[in-house]
């Protein structure tokens, strides 16, 4: 069974929610605030987290950024009432995967939890064990890892995911919609936002190569390419 980490300080939210969470088959585990969702973040392992943005003592960004700080590769996904369009991507950029606004519909959260833990199971979007060499780097995507001669990177959940679609389509143009809807399953806007900040990490990350490279193509997408010889 998955366990959840859910803080929601809404007690009628957090209750409904909780039940529904329960009834599909999750282990959830509910606090009221951001400060002891981070006590018992420390103590217990979770297979995810889901977090209100507004939320008393630690506000749902500073705890997300704890949670990130502390493990890389659990998924966080906000949910948040706020109107302002930045917030979703601020969310995003801190290190959480996805966000759901609220008012939500359970079973589109149940949806969205689903595409996150299903890598723990079978199914056909399932990370392969295989590890694939990228000029002097190997990255191990059930792993999370990319590891270069002189550094290993621990990658998020997404940015795993990301660089898996790329490398499985190496020396191809890969159109943005095309990386949205298989990872996110759905094209937007500030999902596209977050792919450009996660892009410009994993860019970083493979510049220890000078072979390897993550290009924008302009209006279309992105390209990993590995050249044979340097310039």
């Amino acid at each position: 069974m998955f366990k959840i980490l859910y803080v929601e300080d809404d007690p009628n939210l957090g209750f409904v929610t909780k039940d529904a969470l329960e009834e599909a088959g999750f282990d959830i585990v509910h606090k009221e605030d951001g400060k002891k969702g981070w006590e018992v973040f420390q103590k217990e392992s979770f297979d995810l987290c889901l977090l209100d943005v507004m939320l008393p003592h630690v506000d749902g960004f500073t705890l997300a950024e704890k949670i990130r700080a502390h493990n890389i590769s659990v998924p966080i996904i906000f949910l948040t009432a706020r109107g302002n369009q930045e917030d979703r991507i601020s969310g995003l950029k801190i290190g959480a995967d996805d966000y759901v606004i609220k008012p939500f519909h359970i079973d589109e959260l149940i949806l969205r939890i689903k595409v996150f833990l299903k890598r723990k199971g079978i199914s056909e979007w399932q990370m392969p064990t295989d590890s694939f060499r990228l000029g002097e780097c190997v990255f191990t995507p059930l792993d999370q890892k990319l590891v270069h001669p002189d550094k290993v990177f621990h990658l998020t959940h997404r940015e795993a995911e990301v660089l898996q679609f790329l490398t499985l389509r190496l020396n191809q143009i890969v159109k943005r919609e095309d990386i949205l809807i298989a990872i996110w399953g759905r094209d937007d806007y500030f999902l596209g936002r977050s792919l450009d900040v996660f892009i410009s990490r994993l860019r970083k990350m493979v510049s220890l190569d000078p072979q390897v490279k993550i290009e924008n193509v302009h209006g279309i997408g992105f390209k990993l390419s590995i050249s044979s010889t340097l310039a």
